[in-house]
């Protein structure tokens, strides 16, 4: 299941809106286990790539996936309809499929054709890599990744606003492969008025989100064309999950940052700490606003992960 994980996570940037799903076949006699992983949209599901490749091998086998196979028609026909008439004897399933043509309707339709299913088998490994889709899917709304990038005092930028550059190379390169498997992108006016960003993707390979600008786009700005947003966060969540946006990647200023993480909208921090210090509290901080009024109101998050980008730390914290 491991594999068939990894497999999904490997195609995370081509198949929003659809889930990206990993399936390993493993025939009855042992041998060479036939992979598969979810195309671009119209494409192929994983179980459909895996079972075209494995053929008559597909008789008696094991199919591990990492979400529930789909029972409806789509672009493509229904996966667990395909699982019963290639004849597979077991399907291992790491998650159920929330989606509301999903639902058990997968995993009800195998065992009615005969399969075995087992259902939770590496939930957590799966479910961890498929949040965004399975919030979405749940929520209506995305999942809300706030990216951050500071010294180790805790500052943004220099009394004077500067901030170019306190991460290094490697730590800018895995900021924007972030950005590009997030499906949308959101600044305040105010970092578009200062830093008049672009906000693609140029030190990774993937789309260009979404572009979403908190308040009123300059005219002449680069991130044009963008959405621009004036109301509550909330509504944006709302808009954004009906345009099929599944992960928004906040990178917008201490205010903005302060407004998401203050209302409770964020589902994981990315925090990019550089080995320097601005040595003073004249500094711009991570997040500007009122704060918790004592330790007891102290947020709290579940460290996700923590590695090293040629002497910066990229610290991963998920809302609990």
């Amino acid at each position: 299941m491991a594999e068939a994980v990894a497999l999904g996570a490997a195609v995370r940037r081509r198949t929003p809106p659809n889930p990206w799903v990993g399936c390993l076949i493993v025939p009855a006699g042992g041998g060479e286990a036939f992979e598969g992983a979810t195309e671009a949209p119209g494409g192929r599901h994983a179980e459909a790539v895996a079972l075209d490749l494995a053929g008559a091998a597909a008789h008696g086998a094991t199919a591990y996936v990492s979400l529930e196979p789909c029972a409806h028609q789509g672009r493509t026909p229904p996966c667990a309809d395909a699982l019963v008439a290639a004849g597979v004897a077991r399907v291992v399933v790491a998650t159920e499929d929330p989606d509301g043509h999903v639902d058990g309707r997968g995993i009800a339709r195998m065992r009615a054709g005969g399969i075995r299913v087992e259902v939770g088998v590496g939930r957590p490994g799966a479910e961890e890599v498929l949040a965004p889709y399975l919030k979405h899917r749940r929520s209506g709304r995305p999942w809300v990744v706030l990216k951050l990038a500071a010294t180790m005092d805790g500052r943004t930028a220099a009394p004077d606003g500067t901030s170019r550059w306190i991460t290094g190379p490697a730590a800018r390169a895995d900021a924007h492969a972030l950005r590009a498997e997030s499906d949308a992108v959101a600044v305040g006016a105010g970092t578009v008025r200062a830093d008049d960003p672009r906000l693609t993707v140029r030190d990774a390979e993937g789309p260009d989100p979404l572009r979403v600008v908190l308040g009123r786009v300059p005219p002449g700005a680069r991130v044009t064309p963008a959405l621009e947003h004036t109301g509550a966060l909330e509504d944006l969540l709302d808009d954004l999950g009906r345009r099929g946006v599944l992960q928004l990647l906040v990178e917008g200023g201490p205010r903005v940052a302060h407004s998401f993480h203050s209302a409770r909208l964020v589902d994981r921090y990315v925090l990019y700490l550089a080995p320097a210090l601005l040595g003073g509290d004249d500094g711009r901080p991570v997040l500007a606003g009122a704060g918790a009024p004592s330790i007891a109101g102290l947020w709290r998050g579940r460290l996700a992960g923590v590695r090293e980008l040629d002497g910066d730390l990229r610290v991963d914290v998920l809302a609990r």
